[in-house]
């Protein structure tokens, strides 16, 4: 009985102490800011961290893919519902309105998985210049430009597909803002 419960021990300072200790030690030396949670600040204050989604509702920013559990982190998830489920239409519906055009890129209208993801593709945020330069002032072309200096490549080049982190976009269409409503040559 008496060495069972030292190799419990062992193994209870091995994987619960030593080992977190030795992980969060590096990921605070080799990876400081996501280990921290990739948090982005304005004026020293944090808005949002890049890896989670947040909800835009202004017609002068772009717009994040909806969210199943009201982009809370700790219920995240999808809704589950079927493809059949008359809730899941109505849902759909109501986002397509939101819209008054068509077709609508399924991002734009369908929840991600997690029901948080922070970016959308290309596609589904070129899709929303219209709205964005007519609230804005900003023209079509600035807010190309915008996109695609916000557009990140695939993950190791092969994996997924290319990603706009809609937070960083309208951070620096907010930035963008500011500099033309006090003037530009």
């Amino acid at each position: 009985m008496w060495k069972t419960f030292r190799v419990y021990i062992f193994l209870f300072a091995i994987t619960g102490l030593i080992y977190p200790l030795v992980i969060t030690g590096l990921a605070q030396l080799l990876f400081k800011e996501k280990a921290k949670g990739s948090i982005i600040y304005k004026d020293g204050k944090p808005v949002g961290s890049e890896l989670i989604a947040q909800p835009f509702v202004s017609r002068g920013l772009f717009w994040s893919r909806p969210s199943a559990v009201d982009y809370n982190p700790l219920s995240s998830g999808g809704s589950n519902l079927a493809p059949t489920n008359p809730e899941l239409y109505r849902r759909v519906s109501q986002r397509v309105k939101l819209f008054n055009e068509m077709p609508v890129p399924s991002y734009l209208v369908f929840a991600s998985g997690s029901g948080l993801d922070p970016h959308l593709p290309p596609s589904a945020v070129y899709f929303q210049i219209k709205r964005v330069s007519k609230e804005t002032g900003l023209t079509e072309e600035e807010l190309k430009k915008l996109i695609e200096k916000h557009t990140e490549g695939r993950t190791l080049g092969i994996m997924g597909q290319e990603r706009v982190n809609i937070l960083k976009l309208n951070m620096e269409l907010l930035k963008l803002m500011e500099i033309s409503t006090h003037g530009r040559p």
